[in-house]
């Protein structure tokens, strides 16, 4: 065979060409779903298929999706609140990522077993919304570029919104109305600042941790969220609860909590969070006031 009809199978420019178109489509397609998301509600996300599908192979029975989207004025301030104490304190300041806690976070993990994580709530709507459950470099740079995104494109309030609606917090919920229905028999805007603390208690591993029967570590940790400051700019709402409003829960306190000495606000470390163990058990919790 003559050498100049030998095909060539490694042709760099093709493939430079190749790479670059699928850049380009990838910018689109994603910012045009961002923009769309924007305005109206996130159906579906990537986790609740993933949770359903391999409840499949791993669980007992099927776990379906239980949701239910509200607008955020549906939602208590109380609600809004606790989950900013709990899980990203200075969501109104920072722009998608705070270094301060991730330096504190990397500090923490070089001489502590138990490690912390430092995602703000940007952070995980981004991962929530757009990107499959899993622990890989090519997840956590897909989950920068997204916290870009949606903090270039959506308001504060509406990044806050679509958080509320998707997050985990319970085995098929999602979302604070579903659970506020299913835990508490009333819709998200009735909830009171005990009921709030509580369901802010068990993130980000809401399998793990159980709103219906929360232990010892979940009614500490639903206190401390109810006694923090509430951050700006919403310091003018209530900053403190008085104790009559603490649920009367009696929580059962397991082996693995009573040693533990890790009690801050932001403790959770996100391979936990992404591969639930055991559920948490304890006492029934009152469904109402």
């Amino acid at each position: 065979m003559n050498e100049s009809t030998v095909p060539v199978i490694f042709n760099p420019k093709k493939i430079l060409i190749f790479f670059l178109k699928s850049v380009k489509w990838f910018l689109i397609i994603s910012v045009g779903l961002t923009l769309f998301y924007r305005f109206v509600p996130v159906p579906y996300t990537p986790l609740m298929f993933w949770r359903s599908v391999t409840s499949i192979f791993t669980e007992e029975k099927f776990v379906g999706i239980d949701k239910s989207w509200v607008p955020i004025e549906e939602i208590s301030k109380s609600m809004q609140h606790s989950v900013i104490k709990a899980e990203d304190y200075k969501f109104y300041q920072h722009y998608g990522f705070d270094f301060e806690a991730i330096e504190k976070a990397i500090q923490y993990n070089k001489t502590h077993k138990k490690k912390k994580g430092a995602s703000t709530i940007s952070q995980q709507t981004a991962k929530n919304v757009f990107l499959w459950p899993s622990r890989s470099w090519l997840r956590k740079g897909l989950e920068a570029y997204f916290t870009v995104l949606i903090e270039a494109l959506w308001p504060k309030k509406r990044i806050l919104e679509v958080y509320l609606n998707v997050i985990e917090l319970g085995s098929g919920v999602y979302g604070v109305e579903a659970a506020a229905q299913k835990f508490f028999k009333k819709p998200a805007k009735k909830l009171s600042n005990a009921q709030s603390a509580l369901m802010a208690a068990v993130l980000p591993n809401p399998l793990r941790f159980r709103i219906d029967k929360p232990s010892r570590y979940i009614s500490n940790r639903q206190k401390k969220i109810m006694g923090r400051r509430s951050p700006p700019p919403v310091v003018a709402a209530v900053q403190t609860v008085e104790s009559k409003d603490v649920a009367e829960i009696k929580p059962i306190e397991t082996p693995e909590e009573k040693s533990s000495e890790f009690f801050s606000l932001k403790f959770d470390n996100e391979e936990e969070a992404e591969s639930p163990k055991i559920e948490d058990t304890g006492t029934e919790v009152p469904m109402n006031d």
